[in-house]
């Protein structure tokens, strides 16, 4: 691997870092005393202090190593949370991304927060002053806590041998350890074997460390964070006045040997003694015999293996894999799809039952790879959520309000291209919730309501697809104010007749905003149209509850993937098109005497209910004639039903959605293609924009 793929994976690990450094700050924040929650916050600076060093981002490390000695401070009882404190922590957090994405560029401006943000922390600090990094590694031998008792630790750290390819670099752990206090170092060599049998990438080497520091254990400990699983470390405690004196004064040799577990009492009577091992002694005094000890050493054999082999599979129960190699896996399934449809085609047609059966066993295996992939893709949404909470936390403060922020349905899984592009639509729905929901603390305390508001971000499943709500328990939607608001714009006249569905779909018109004024959060009329655009991209649909002095409740409907669907195949002038089969409400024939029935405006009666309808043959412009019998395909979506007329319903279809190339995709009602099991190209109907065509075709007509 070289030095730029190393960097970037220290990058890419130190990010995932501060998304949980932020998480326990603002779970710090409501629990000041949880000292749980203090050592996750140490534990993540820690860590991206360390990554950082080994990989040479020396910025990051000396900037991370002020802010980690505040939080021992904290750990230690030496100083209290405050929210001054988690502010500071939190621009600390921010400012160590900002270092992240600028690693190996000269920054002055960030260089200068960085300074205010440090001495904002020593603020904080009276009588405490954090010593700098370069200080720290250039001054090791002073005393950093003056008047704090010395205690004498011995240390035994014997790495994995397999340490060298987890990046690790047992030394870097000995140089920190050397900067806590005076100490003495013992490198054990016993174990490396001769050189025709030397691998220089395993490690041999261990070592003893007789360490004398005023710090506390959990310092010693913090040094061997990175290697948790990948070495056996023993801290004992062996001298708690001062450093070690001479061999006069303390424990004889054999002592010392036996409590660091180089000699037991039995090897040290054999010394002195000539005396035997256990299992000799038990056979010759006749207690036991010898296939007992044989059988109680294969036991004690096994469990040790069996435990080393349950370690080495817990290590590899996960790896790190790029995201555009799944982007390839599974579009290669995709392939496979496509291809696995044409032999199954043609061993239908071929009516050779060993050739059918082999297509069989093909599109059975097909079908779980691709289940598999899809489920390699699929990520929980919880780390998209998890990021509103600092959002609801800074904009509220900025807004004079209280908000708390409920998540539930974390753990609910959805592609990852989905929850990539679900941030942004997101993040404006929760400012809208905010800002235009929720009230201050004097309106909500005159309104009868708790003085703090609460917002709900939940995901929850629903058959194919993902239910993402945010509900709120602010003013709600104003009816009167948003069609007032709709007339003064021109977007409906003044003597519409509108449903609340309707009317409530009106606030995701482009330049639609009731504010009354403009601020840095909203009141542009910028957003929620970006909002539906985003989600109908996906395939998604928006619906709104509201209840005026109660609140409002927006659900997100969202296809679990983008990259295979469960299609409906029609058919309509020798050519083939899908839609999604997720939509499809019910299909019917519509012969002469349907037709015969149509009522101005395309609507037809369909069990005494009005369904208006879309000629798909005259909406792209089709040539030829259609059959005497058409049918029509009934699409169910946000609680409207609308019809689709073609030529002929072919079924159902696994489709792997193909983008359109460069001079197609902006065709209106096509959102994509795919490849059907005869070779041929069939167009993916984009059924949300064709929907919002048959509306504006009736508003025409009227």
């Amino acid at each position: 691997m070289s030095d730029d793929e190393l960097r970037d994976a220290c990058k890419e690990e130190n990010n995932e870092l501060l998304v949980e450094l932020e998480s326990a700050l603002l779970e710090l924040e409501k629990a000041p005393d949880d000292k749980g929650i203090v050592s996750r916050i140490f534990r993540a600076i820690h860590t991206i202090k360390g990554s950082s060093a080994m990989f040479g981002l020396d910025e990051i490390a000396a900037f991370t190593h002020e802010v980690e000695t505040v939080y021992d401070l904290i750990r230690n009882d030496k100083i209290k949370v405050t929210r001054d404190l988690i502010d500071l922590t939190l621009a600390a957090r921010d400012q160590v991304r900002t270092m992240i994405e600028s690693a190996g560029e000269e920054d002055p401006a960030s260089k200068a927060q960085a300074g205010r943000i440090i001495a904002g922390f020593k603020t904080l600090l009276p009588g405490v002053a954090s010593k700098p990094v370069v200080e720290a590694l250039t001054d090791k031998d002073k005393d950093s806590g003056q008047g704090a008792a010395l205690v004498t630790y011995r240390i035994r750290f014997r790495p994995s041998a397999e340490v060298f390819k987890q990046g690790i670099n047992p030394l870097d752990i000995i140089k920190e350890l050397r900067l806590l206090g005076d100490h003495k170092v013992v490198a054990h060599t016993d174990c490396i074997p001769d050189l025709y049998e030397f691998d220089p990438e395993l490690c041999y080497t261990w070592w003893d460390i007789i360490l004398t520091t005023n710090q506390e254990e959990n310092a010693i400990r913090d040094a061997f964070i990175f290697v948790d699983d990948q070495a056996k470390v023993k801290i004992e405690k062996i001298d708690d006045h001062g450093a070690v004196v001479g061999e006069s004064g303390y424990k004889k040799l054999g002592e010392i040997l036996m409590e660091k577990g180089d000699l037991t009492v039995a090897d040290l009577k054999t010394v002195l003694g000539g005396q035997k091992r256990i299992g000799d002694l038990l056979v010759e005094a006749g207690v036991v015999n010898p296939a007992q000890i044989e059988a109680a050493l294969i036991e004690q054999q096994h469990i040790r293996e069996i435990r080393e082999k349950q370690e080495q599979s817990e290590a590899a129960a996960s790896i790190r894999v790029p995201s555009n190699k799944l982007d390839i896996l599974v579009n290669l399934v995709g392939e496979l799809v496509t291809v696995q449809a044409r032999l199954t085609q043609t061993a239908a047609t071929s009516r050779d039952e060993r050739f059918i059966a082999i297509a069989e066993e093909v599109e059975r295996l097909t079908e779980s790879l691709r289940d598999n992939t899809m489920g390699i893709r699929m990520l929980q949404i919880g780390s998209t959520f998890s990021k509103f909470k600092r959002l609801v936390r800074d904009l509220s403060k900025e807004l004079g309000k209280e908000i708390d922020l409920t998540l539930e349905g974390a753990e609910t899984e959805l592609d990852k291209t989905v929850i990539e592009k679900l941030g942004d639509p997101l993040v404006h729905l929760i400012r809208n919730c905010i800002d235009h929901g929720i009230e201050s603390p004097d309106e909500r305390v005159a309104a009868g309501k708790a003085r703090k508001g609460t917002i709900l971000l939940s995901a929850i499943h629903s058959g194919a697809s993902v239910l993402i709500r945010i509900r709120d328990d602010g003013q709600g939607l104003d009816q009167e104010s948003i069609r007032a608001k709709a007339i003064e714009k021109g977007i409906i006249s003044a003597d519409a007749v509108l449903s609340e569905k309707d009317l409530y779909g009106l606030i995701f018109a482009s330049g639609f905003s009731t504010a009354k004024t403009v601020t840095n959060v909203s009141g542009r009329g910028v957003g929620l149209d970006v909002v539906k655009r985003s989600i109908e991209s996906l395939r998604g649909e928006v619906e709104i509850r509201s209840r005026k002095g109660e609140g409002t409740e927006i659900t997100l409907k969202l296809p679990l993937t983008l990259a295979i669907i469960d299609g409906f195949l029609v058919w309509i002038e020798q050519e083939f098109y899908v839609m999604p089969l997720h939509l499809v409400g019910e299909c019917m024939e519509f012969g002469p005497k349907d037709k015969a029935k149509v009522q101005a405006g395309n609507v037809i009666n369909v069990r005494n209910k009005a369904v208006p309808f879309l000629r798909l043959r005259d909406v792209f412009a089709l040539s030829g004639q259609p059959p005497d019998i058409e049918h029509m395909v009934i699409m169910e979506m946000n609680g409207d039903r609308v019809g689709f007329v073609v030529d002929q319903i072919i079924g159902e279809h696994k489709t792997v959605i193909k983008n359109l190339g460069t001079y197609c995709k902006n065709i209106e009602g096509v959102a994509g293609a795919t490849i059907l099991g005869n070779g041929t190209v069939a167009l993916i109907l984009d059924m949300p924009r064709l929907m919002q065509m048959v509306e504006r075709d009736r508003q025409e007509k009227r």
